[in-house]
């Protein structure tokens, strides 16, 4: 079974040497050396906006044959944590899933749940892939689209993901896809996004859960970091480098409704 791409020619060019041109100019040289990371947080908007930051963060890690990719739901559909065990059709290549990890995570986790309808149309995992598919040709995926959980259920989800981590033999990688405040001034997206940038840095996925709740911060992902906050905790992480912020603003010029994007490695 294989998951079509839902947001080709609209995210990220669907012309497989146009996407792999536009991919190039967006990561960093070939000379950049790779960090070993447990998990990072990369923006998931279109290229224009956000592709030079996800590239960023992106190329600075090594990245393993399989990734496990969170992101947030913004459909609606299917299950609460929905897990795809599809192989995925991008323009520039078939990705397989890693269904051995997939099923570590099935059995560790009663709230995860296998739904394809969650992801059918869902983006923020979806402009991920062609940068992972760049810097790994061996590449396997297993995507997790979640909606709003408890910190409880976020917390049960992480346990999952490190004992599933810990049983594989190759070291996969998590990444949370997330942009930060939506449609707000610079002013205040900064201001507001600096808050939860700063629970993030702290590794205090508590403080962040919270924060993003009390202050009303707009980060769709907010769940998806949470979750890769936790996990990589439970996986001995002690430092977190933020790799860059930016916003659309910077491309559009439109400084006063602008989406945050940051990037962050976890390790």
């Amino acid at each position: 079974m294989l998951r079509q791409p839902a947001v080709a020619n609209r995210f990220y060019p669907g012309s497989p040497a146009e996407l792999e041109k536009t991919v190039s100019g967006l990561l960093p040289g070939t000379g950049t050396k790779k960090k070993k990371a447990i998990a990072v947080m990369s923006p998931h908007a279109g290229y224009i906006y956000s592709g030079k930051l996800a590239g960023q963060t992106l190329g600075s890690v090594q990245i393993p044959k399989t990734v496990i990719i969170l992101g947030p739901n913004h459909q609606g559909l299917g299950a609460p944590v929905a897990l795809s065990l599809s192989s995925w059709q991008m323009p520039n290549g078939v990705v397989p899933a890693d269904n051995i990890t997939a099923e570590l995570l099935l059995a560790a986790c009663s709230h995860i749940s296998v739904d394809e309808s969650a992801h059918r149309h869902e983006h923020s995992l979806e402009v991920q892939v062609p940068f992972l598919q760049s810097l790994q040709p061996q590449l396997h995926l297993v995507p997790i689209s979640v909606s709003h959980l408890s910190f409880q259920v976020c917390t049960e989800v992480a346990r999952a993901l490190s004992s599933a981590i810990e049983q594989a033999d190759h070291s996969p990688l998590i990444l949370a896809s997330t942009d930060m405040s939506h449609f707000e001034s610079r002013a205040s997206a900064s201001r507001k996004d600096n808050l939860a940038l700063q629970q993030i840095i702290a590794l205090d996925a508590a403080g962040l859960y919270r924060t993003v709740h009390d202050e009303r911060i707009s980060m769709c992902g907010v769940i998806p970091v949470t979750i890769a906050l936790l996990a990589a905790q439970m996986l001995g992480a002690a430092e977190v480098e933020l790799v860059g912020y930016t916003d659309s603003g910077a491309v559009s010029g439109d400084t006063g409704q602008v989406v945050g994007y940051a990037g962050l490695v976890i390790s």
